[in-house]
């Protein structure tokens, strides 16, 4: 809670409780004062912070009581005598709207991202690039060439200016907000949220170059949701380049204004076959891994000058990682069949295009979430679903036959790449989206299940914590303790020994 809306906040209860308490005689010139002081708070916080939806009410109440009890105190007289129902209505009104407006606070705070762990401070810069090459498949009209947003944070050693917006574009707040089933301005409170990032700032010279991490979101998600994880590892000495896959994220925008929303969920119908779901799956996870494949190929172009940039022969192309979440971490392991990528990290994706592929002869390291794990161990167990359970799951025993086949052979490919210095980790009391930003958005996706039981800011630092040591261990040739064993810092990450 920002300290302006906190102080709006209690000088609403203050008002509310001086013209309860007091008596009617003295109560005339206090709440006008006290009207006042709210009144200023009121324009500093709208100047200095910003107005928020979240705070209507206590906006309402402040601005009432003002010109109630500036009319009282100029007129010299007080007004007529209210019926004590109508009072206590209009008292438990504004009682009702106080908590509401907590509640509100509570659920939808303009949050802090996480401090950044390294030595650098961050610059980004956002690049557009169009693949000639392919056509888009995912646009309703089937014309023009795939397009991608992609934007990179990188180690500067000065910043100066003001900090990057966390989600710049107040209408890309808007889809989100439906992505979620909730009204437009729901999350317009993000755009107060700051990252560390200075726009377009010089890269450090404090060494000549920095390996290069490609990132991907996970289906409906967002460039802008794995922010902390990106500016953490630049502030560590990496280019972190992660990649809006268009038609795929929850909201596009393009330099033109043009803004692109989520489509890959209706290549899938709830009459598909599992066969048929899983041949669009891949199809889908084709187009994201070349997405992939041609960033690298733009970046290529950056380092040797044909395309504008401070990063310009100043990234270790010799040295490339990728990660991603969700369908994105399944992206990053097909992406690492690219000879130059180096080494890869899959956060809590299932694998796809596992019949269209060799063995990946690279270490890869996987990090589950507590229920996704909890599936695949169902799989190394041989356990069966019961008639109650499919029912319960709204499934069938055909299709969970078939899942359990690809999970076999997803187990199998997890256990090669170990097998080449991967790993596989369990980070215990987590949910599918504690590998991304979406955790710092509201304390109460927690309390609905989204979220998992660990605090959002623990789950980012362990998870941050080992993808560093791995990318580390790979991509600079140093790290690799935490990859050794269990470690007393880190009680929730259990190693899984056997696949």
């Amino acid at each position: 809670m920002r300290l302006f809306e906190l102080l709006i906040y209690l000088s609403n209860i203050g008002l509310f409780a001086l013209t309860v308490l007091l008596k009617k005689g003295r109560r005339r010139i206090t709440v006008f004062v006290a009207s006042g002081i709210a009144a200023v708070l009121l324009v500093i916080h709208w100047t200095v912070e910003g107005y928020r939806i979240q705070l209507f009410f206590p906006y309402c109440i402040t601005i009432i009581f003002l010109a109630i009890s500036g009319y009282s105190y100029l007129k010299k007289n007080s007004f007529k005598k209210i019926p004590r129902f109508l009072l206590g209505s209009v008292y438990t009104a504004i009682a009702i709207m106080l908590v509401g407006t907590a509640g509100l606070m509570y659920a939808f705070p303009v949050f802090k991202l996480p401090e950044l762990t390294g030595e650098f401070k961050v610059g980004t810069q956002t690049f557009h690039f169009v693949d000639t090459k392919r056509e888009e498949i995912f646009d309703e009209a089937r014309e023009g060439k795939r397009e991608l947003m992609v934007q990179v944070w990188y180690p500067t050693q000065a910043g100066s200016g003001k900090r990057a917006s966390f989600i710049p574009d107040t209408r890309i707040l808007r889809y989100m907000a439906a992505n979620y089933g909730l009204p437009g301005f729901t999350f317009q409170h993000l755009k107060y949220v700051s990252s560390h990032a200075y726009s377009d700032a010089e890269i450090s010279s404090a060494q000549t170059s920095y390996p290069l991490i490609l990132a991907n979101p996970g289906n409906g998600s967002s460039r802008f949701l794995h922010t902390a994880q990106a500016e953490n590892f630049a502030s560590h000495g990496y280019i972190v380049a992660v990649i809006d896959h268009t038609y795929n994220t929850l909201a596009t925008e393009f330099p033109d204004g043009r803004i692109t929303t989520s489509t890959t969920d209706d290549l899938f119908s709830s009459d598909d076959d599992y066969q048929t779901g899983r041949e669009i799956r891949d199809k889908l996870g084709k187009v994201l891994t070349d997405d992939v494949s041609f960033t690298l190929d733009q970046f290529e172009l950056i380092q040797s000058g044909q395309i504008p940039s401070h990063l310009k022969g100043r990234m270790d192309l010799g040295h490339v990682g990728v990660f991603g979440h969700s369908i994105g971490g399944a992206t990053a392991y097909d992406a690492s069949y690219d000879p130059r990528i180096v080494v890869g990290i899959d956060l809590d994706g299932g694998l796809y295009r596992l019949r269209d592929t060799v063995s990946l002869r690279k270490p890869v390291l996987f990090i589950n979430s507590e229920s996704y794990s909890e599936k695949l161990k169902r799989v190394m167990d041989n356990r069966v679903y019961t008639d109650t359970e499919l029912n319960r799951m709204g499934s069938t025993r055909e299709w969970e036959d078939q899942v359990t086949e690809d999970k076999k052979l997803e187990l199998k490919r997890m256990s090669e790449a170990v097998d080449e210095g991967g790993q596989v980790l369990i980070i215990e009391n987590t949910e599918h989206l504690n590998f991304a930003d979406v955790q710092f958005i509201s304390p109460i996706f927690n309390l609905l299940g989204i979220t998992g039981k660990i605090a959002p800011e623990r789950a980012n630092s362990v998870i941050n914590a080992y993808m560093l040591d791995f990318f580390d261990m790979y991509l600079k040739n140093q790290g690799g303790a935490l990859m050794k064993g269990p470690d007393s810092r880190f009680p929730e990450v259990k190693f899984v020994t056997s696949l």
